[in-house]
């Protein structure tokens, strides 16, 4: 990830995905406050974005894409609660990345069976390389 901007395009595609249900619950605000930090965004800024809808920048990395759709995915698990909505929104937004939507099928299928919910990170990059051969 490269700039400030593009930063601030992903926590705020991240909190428009969490309210797609209708509420945001506290789980899902911990998660992406941590997501915040991880990026390096001012809690003032992040705040600041629940009320602002900002443009999205396009991820040209496909690497840090993959990164973004799962972060996405663990957001959607979060409340534990699976809602149509989410995962119909979850295929839109994969979609207008660029990624294979039977990896990403496969990825939210590996996630809904985990315990936990999340996968290894080689199962996921691994997933998107399969697509490739």
């Amino acid at each position: 990830m490269n700039s400030h901007q593009e930063k601030i395009s992903l926590i705020s595609e991240m909190i428009a995905f969490a309210v797609i249900d209708g509420e945001l619950h506290d789980r899902e605000y911990d998660f992406l406050l941590l997501i915040s930090e991880e990026l390096e965004i001012e809690k003032e800024t992040f705040l600041e974005l629940f009320n602002k809808r900002n443009e999205n920048v396009i991820i040209k990395d496909e690497f840090n894409r993959i990164i973004h759709f799962y972060r996405l995915a663990l957001l959607m698990h979060c409340d534990g609660v699976l809602h149509k909505r989410e995962k119909i929104a979850i295929h839109e937004m994969g979609i207008t990345m660029g990624l294979n939507p039977f990896a990403m099928k496969r990825i939210l299928k590996l996630m809904e069976d985990s315990p936990k919910q999340m996968i290894a990170p080689e199962k996921l990059i691994c997933a998107f390389q399969e697509q490739l051969n």
